[in-house]
C-alpha cells in the first residue's frame, strides 16, 4: 500500500459529500470559504512539515511515496488538509437542519 493510494479514499468522499451540498443555500460562499482555508492550511503544512521532517522527528519510506515533494514535505501530506477544508464545512452542512424557506 503506498501513501497516494491511502489519499484516494479521502478525496473520493470529499468530493461527493461536498457535491452533496451543492443544492443548500450559500454553496457558492462555502466553497470560497473552504477555498481560503484550504489555501492557509496548505501554507502551514509546507511550513510544519518540512521544519518537523528536517528536524528528523519522522520519516517517510521512500518507496510508499509518489516522489512529489513540497520542500521535504511528500505531496500526499496535502491531501488530508485539503480535504479537511472542504470536507468539515459540508459535513457539518449536511447536519444541521434545513431552514424553511421564506416566502417573498
Amino acid at each position: 500500500m503506498t501513501y497516494p493510494l491511502i489519499v484516494v479514499p479521502f478525496v473520493v468522499i470529499t468530493i461527493l459529500v461536498t457535491l452533496a451540498t451543492r443544492r443548500r443555500p450559500r454553496f457558492r460562499e462555502r466553497m470560497v470559504a473552504s477555498g481560503w482555508a484550504a489555501g492557509g492550511l496548505l501554507i502551514l503544512t509546507a511550513i510544519f512539515d518540512n521544519l518537523m521532517i528536517a528536524a528528523d522527528l519522522f520519516t517517510y519510506p521512500p518507496e510508499h511515496l509518489s516522489g512529489l515533494r513540497i520542500g521535504l514535505a511528500p505531496i500526499e501530506d496535502f491531501s488530508y488538509p485539503l480535504c479537511a477544508a472542504f470536507l468539515i464545512p459540508a459535513v457539518f452542512e449536511l447536519l444541521s437542519p434545513r431552514l424553511p424557506q421564506e416566502a417573498s
